[in-house]
């Protein structure tokens, strides 16, 4: 959890916190699944803003709107007494892609398409239809069901909504007759009454409640104004609205994300479209995503497990700056962390190739991590280009994998793309996106006073050619 405090009139960030400082946990109870405690995201909300108020020295009661960010394509259930039923199935969770599969078949390929952009896969829609199948006491209780932020907004308000981004997202939402999708409810027999209330994106959703008030040192009455699941709210972090900008990120999945005036969709539904924050009847917006699970958690498994601990990612970097591209023909493929939607939602699990236990080492490792998983994104944006999405400039936050030169080096020269690295995060753009949504700014020019471009990679001629070479030998074995 990650919480930023801007100032309105300088665009700065005055402090930010987070909780906990190592990756939060993803329990597995069995192979495939994936889930956290909504109730753990909420003590580390706490945690991250105690870390403000000590920072800023600010009386956070002075906070005038609040935005929200969160992991996409989970479910949270509550009782009527807005108590969470079971742990959340989180976004990398794999356990639905055969309920997906079967929707897919009896809606019909075509219509599917057509209406929901997407195939259901393994998405909010059919994990819910899982609890349905597997946990019928569990389902029969449920008052409503929730995206990860929509639980955060209602912890604070004690008000359960949504947004279409967030059906969309979730894949409860037909494109062509702009509604909730009822084919989707109807084939999983799921009742409406389970969707909370909707609201736009950028209103006055709902207002900090007394109690969560009094929790969290806040006013009772301050606005929460925003919410967008993280990678739209990644590429409304960098300014990234208007057809043809391209947004991405490299945290525990890496992400592409290009914004369309047109409801496209892969007919493979390797990459996935949804309805962007910024998104009108009159003026229509969406996101094409492409993701890859096995990004960050990869290089984060390497230093916990396989280095137990013993570097950090900064080491980590400087050992594989000192190896040559191409890892002295060591490969990785980073899919171990759930059904990747870019390979049709299979699983393979994440493959170590040609290791050579007389000369590779952990620069070796570190080297041929990073740059399969920029082998992984450049494959998915080949589909988003077949689909006209184009990706010649992409715009990402000076943070997480962007922060190693070799993720960067090898990302520009494997796609081609030239790299703008921004003065900005996630939280950093939830808070801004609260301010247009409160009326604090008066549109989005406004909201990105101090924006600022840090750096710019480009490709390289002689380093694009090694780096292409790469990346077709590593499809081959794909």
């Amino acid at each position: 959890m990650k919480a930023s405090l801007i100032d309105a009139e300088t665009g700065e960030a005055i402090a930010s916190g987070s909780s906990p400082k190592t990756e939060m946990k993803i329990e597995a109870p069995q192979p495939g699944w994936a889930e956290q405690s909504p109730l753990d995201w909420w003590e580390h909300l706490k945690n991250a803003l105690n870390e403000i108020k000590t920072k800023s020295k600010a009386d956070l009661k002075v906070v005038k709107a609040i935005g929200i960010s969160y992991q996409m394509h989970g479910l949270v259930c509550v009782d009527k007494n807005l108590e969470v039923l079971r742990p959340s199935i989180i976004w990398c969770d794999s356990r639905a892609v055969e309920i997906g599969k079967k929707a897919l078949e009896n809606i019909g390929e075509k219509k599917a398409l057509k209406h929901l952009l997407n195939s259901p896969g393994n998405f909010t829609a059919s994990k819910l239809k899982w609890v349905k199948n597997n946990q019928k006491d569990i389902y029969s209780k449920i008052y409503k069901f929730m995206l990860p932020g929509d639980y955060i907004a209602m912890k604070l308000s004690g008000v359960p909504q949504t947004t279409v981004s967030g059906l969309s997202e979730g894949i409860f939402w037909d494109f062509k007759e702009d509604k909730i999708a009822d084919l989707v409810l109807d084939e999983y027999g799921i009742d409406k009454s389970l969707i909370p209330s909707v609201v736009d994106t950028f209103s006055t959703q709902a207002e900090v409640s007394e109690s969560a008030a009094k929790e969290l040192g806040l006013k009772a009455g301050t606005k929460i104004s925003y919410r967008a699941g993280d990678q739209p709210n990644n590429a409304f972090s960098l300014n990234v609205l208007e057809e043809g900008e391209v947004a991405a990120t490299a945290g525990t999945s890496g992400v592409v994300y290009g914004i369309t005036e047109e409801a496209a969709y892969d007919k493979k539904s390797r990459v996935n479209s949804f309805v962007h924050v910024n998104h009108t009847d009159k003026d229509p917006r969406y996101g094409v995503l492409l993701c890859i699970n096995g990004t960050g958690i990869l290089n984060s498994w390497l230093k916990n497990t396989l280095f137990q601990g013993k570097l950090d990612y900064v080491k980590m970097n400087e050992l594989a700056s000192s190896v040559a591209p191409g890892a002295d023909g060591l490969s990785i493929y980073p899919f171990g962390n759930g059904a990747e939607r870019v390979l049709e939602n299979d699983e393979p699990g994440a493959t170590m190739r040609g290791i050579n236990f007389n000369r590779h080492g952990v620069g070796h490792v570190s080297r041929a991590a990073q740059e399969g998983i920029t082998f992984g994104l450049a494959y998915g944006m080949e589909v988003m280009n077949h689909m006209g999405i184009k990706t010649k400039t992409v715009r990402a936050g000076e943070a997480n994998m962007f922060l190693s030169p070799i993720f960067g080096e090898a990302f520009c020269n494997t796609t081609g793309a030239v790299v703008e690295l921004y003065n900005t995060d996630g939280a950093q753009g939830a808070a801004r996106g609260a301010g247009v949504g409160a009326g604090i700014y008066k549109n989005f020019k406004e909201a990105f006073n101090n924006f600022k471009k840090l750096a710019v990679i480009e490709p390289d001629n002689e380093k694009s050619k090694i780096y292409t070479e790469l990346y077709e030998n590593w499809k081959e074995n794909l």
